[in-house]
């Protein structure tokens, strides 16, 4: 790509430094890092959450004992929205639906019970909190007080750090907007994710967004005004985006005085149960595409530009100014490894050796309540293998995998004596850091975090197959096995 000097708003070191970058993926495609197409798979759980096997609830429950401290991070799933995105990998209802909503509602409050009697709790002690969807702010007032009352009923909230919500920003404008907002702050909610998306008017046009760029700033500025800890979030290689577009979209973001910013890239093909609208798009307008290495450009771009006015990464993929602003819920699951629960539709428990997957359709979620069982039709008690596994692949993701934490989850195993023959030879490309205290991720290896989590799949969940790689050092079918022994003084970058 020669693309230096053709973008008035972009200058000639911003963009060297995003080709350099452009460099780097194709070199890692060759070694075999990235998948030949140069698509990417999120890595987000281990095993990726589509891969479970069908469980049943005896099972999955028949050993599990409450954390020592009796605390949980909390999920309540509420799967409605006004109209369907089209980048949107998840099952929702559409619509102003209200006689569903308060169904759904009332089996949400009956799940809540089933769960606490199947944990041998009267209430659930919250560590954090996190209300997501769909558009949970979509419900009504009126619905919103209604699940609140029951959902922190059930809930000991005397010692929880922090009460998320992801939001739609057309949900907090006007009377009804504010009149959500001040609900939210009511019952303890203190931080909010808005889907911005883009504030580039076109861009949310073929996005398919309920809100324009007026109703997204008023939105992040009625969040503010309520004291909530606000962050906002983009989806960078989207249709209609161009990097004269995004840049001039990361510029505005900076001056908005959010604490955080999140950045995401456009995923196609469906990574959960459902195939969004997006790949039908594409098909239909190949042309419209950002090929991959445009959107690898666009994300250091990002990066440089969050930099220059004092956002630096925290959590991976999102960007604050002070280090206390994140997620809570998030850095407990993913990088504390602490136990989890979550109730509705498609939601998940991650609980320290295995992992809960509710219902993905409305009638089986019912069905199993009105039958006095948890709605959980997936699942997985993960074994001594998966267990080393997912005890690097989360926090090596998401910031850095902490030894103690490590060998707390592994029952006493030391990650001095696992993958390292990975480990070496991704120090040696620039990818890892490791000290006595933590093994992370360099700055360099952050930029392809998903890649790097995925060297620690198992053959039989890494995302694509053994041909889709090149066959160079960084292949992530090579030394599979945790236990593989390796001279460290013979691994080298070739």
């Amino acid at each position: 790509m020669n693309i230096v000097g053709q973008f008035p708003n972009i200058s000639d070191a911003l963009m060297d430094r995003a080709l350099s970058r452009v460099a780097d993926f194709n070199r890692f495609r060759e070694e075999g890092l990235i998948c030949r197409s140069g698509d990417f798979f999120p890595s987000v759980h281990y095993p990726p959450i589509t891969m479970y096997d069908e469980v049943d609830e005896n099972k999955l429950f028949e050993d599990y004992s409450l954390p020592a401290d009796g605390k949980l991070d909390v999920y309540a799933h509420i799967p409605f929205c006004k109209q369907r995105c089209i980048f949107c990998h998840y099952p929702v209802m559409l619509g102003k639906k209200e006689a569903e909503m308060d169904q759904y509602l009332g089996a949400m409050e009956k799940e809540m019970d089933i769960y606490m009697r199947r944990l041998g709790a009267d209430r659930i002690k919250a560590r954090s909190i996190l209300i997501g969807g769909g558009t949970p702010s979509y419900l009504s007032p009126a619905q919103l007080k209604r699940f609140l009352d029951f959902f922190t009923k059930r809930l000991d909230m005397s010692e929880y750090d922090q009460f998320n919500w992801d939001v739609d920003p057309s949900t907090l404008v006007g009377p009804v907007g504010l009149e959500r907002l001040k609900i939210l702050r009511d019952y303890g909610s203190d931080r909010l994710t808005l889907g911005i998306q883009s504030l580039d008017e076109r861009v949310l046009q073929i996005m398919n967004r309920p809100h324009d760029k007026a109703v997204a700033l008023e939105a992040i500025r009625n969040s503010q005004e309520h004291g909530y800890q606000v962050n906002i979030e983009f989806i960078f290689g989207h249709p209609g985006e161009t990097l004269e577009n995004w840049v001039d979209v990361m510029r505005e973001a900076v001056t908005l005085g959010t604490e955080e910013i999140q950045l995401y890239r456009l995923k196609v093909e469906a990574y959960g149960d459902y195939q969004g609208p997006i790949k039908n798009y594409l098909n239909k307008r190949p042309d419209e595409a950002v090929p991959h290495e445009e959107q690898i450009v666009m994300k250091q771009l990002a990066i440089d530009i969050l930099a220059e006015n004092g956002y630096h990464e925290n959590l991976r993929r999102v960007y604050t100014k002070e280090r206390q602003h994140f997620s809570c819920y998030a850095e407990n699951q993913c990088c504390k490894l602490y136990d989890e629960v979550g109730f509705g539709l498609t939601a998940f428990s991650s609980l320290r050796d295995r992992f809960v997957l509710n219902s993905q359709t409305f009638g089986e979620y019912y069905q199993h309540i009105e039958q006095g069982r948890m709605p959980l039709n997936r699942g997985l008690k993960r074994d001594r293998d998966q267990q080393l596994r997912w005890a690097i692949v989360l926090p090596i993701k998401n910031r850095d995998v902490y030894k103690s934490t490590f060998t707390a989850a592994t029952n006493g195993e030391s990650i001095e004596n696992v993958f390292r023959p990975k480990i070496e030879r991704l120090k040696a490309y620039g990818l890892l850091r490791e000290d006595e205290v933590s093994l992370g991720l360099t700055q360099l290896g952050a930029f392809f975090a998903d890649e790097v989590a995925q060297q620690f799949h198992s053959d039989d969940y890494i995302p694509y197959p053994r041909e889709e790689y090149a066959d160079g050092p960084l292949n992530p079918y090579l030394d599979t096995d945790p236990y593989t022994a390796t001279d460290k003084s013979a691994v080298a970058v070739s």
